[in-house]
This record gives structure tokens, sequence and C-alpha cells, in this order.
């Protein structure tokens, strides 16, 4: 699995997070709060829903400890941060370099693919994790009950030293 290698710029994005870990995994309740209210984020400017993963600092996959804690957004993109409904907040989600994988299954599978990226690809890769979000783009394509289902995983990269 190699993931084509994109640069982005900033964007801004509405929504809703919670602070959870690994270990205490509540991505459920997250999305189960956005899902009913999305239709009130009134300045779109794609359908494409984001999870966004914002760490404290970089993740240590080599040392992997279940209970860090990180805030996840559920969230839509926008043109502004003019019109933010009520219960939601503005997130800004840092452009730069990002690698980014094709997932096809069933979202609750995706843990193999995750642990094939942080310790084979990446490792072994011209790149090094940057300190910014890491975010998954659920498409037209994308179902959390369908295994042919589809999702972009964006890892955040920059060249490793010396490269």
């Amino acid at each position: 699995m190699q993931p084509e290698i994109r640069k982005i710029e900033e964007t801004k994005l509405i929504g809703k997070y919670l602070r959870m870990s690994f270990a205490n995994d509540r991505t459920f309740e997250l999305w189960r709060s956005f899902m009913p209210h999305k239709k009130e984020i009134r300045n779109v400017v794609s359908t494409d829903m984001y999870s966004v993963q914002v760490f404290d600092s970089i993740p240590d996959y080599s040392n992997f400890i279940p209970a860090i804690e990180f805030n996840k957004w559920a969230a839509l993109a926008v043109d502004n941060h003019e019109r933010i409904p009520d219960g939601m907040h503005s997130h800004n989600l840092s452009g730069g370099l990002y690698a980014v994988f094709l997932y096809k299954g069933l979202p609750a599978d995706a843990t193999p693919t995750f642990i094939y990226i942080y310790t084979q690809w990446l490792p072994s890769s011209d790149y090094e994790l940057d300190n910014r979000e890491h975010f998954q783009v659920m498409g037209p394509k994308y179902s959390n009950t369908d295994p042919s289902s589809e999702e972009e995983l964006w890892i955040p990269i920059r060249l490793k030293t010396g490269k």
C-alpha cells in the first residue's frame, strides 16, 4: 500500500470535538452528537466529512501508549468561520505535506492499516511524522456499515533530516 504525497493549504472546519484516547475511544459518542446537527453548518464547501485527531505532541508509535489523550473532531470544511452553530466550534486544519492512503473496508477494521502505516511504511520512507493534525476524509464512498467503504487517511509528514 503506497500513499499519494500531497501538499494542502490550511482548511477551515466547523464541528464538534471530544477529548479522548485510544484506550478510552469516544468516537461513536462524538459522531452521534455531530451527525444530527451537521445540516446546521451553512457555509460548507464540500459534503466530505472530516475526522481529525489533534495530538498535544508528535505521537511515538514505536512506543505506543494507548492512554495518551488527544482532541478528536467530527467536522465539515467551510469557507469561513463567521456562522458557527450553537454547540459547535471552529478549527483551522494546518496546511502542509501529507501522506494520503486510500483505505477500503469497514472503518472498525482499519487498525491493521494504521499499524502498517506507522510501523512499516513510515520508518522505511523518506519521511517522518510532523506535529500537525492526523485526519480522515469520508467522502461519497464512505459508509460505516459497508465492507466496500472508502476513506482517505491523511498522515502529516516532513522529509527526514538529511533527505
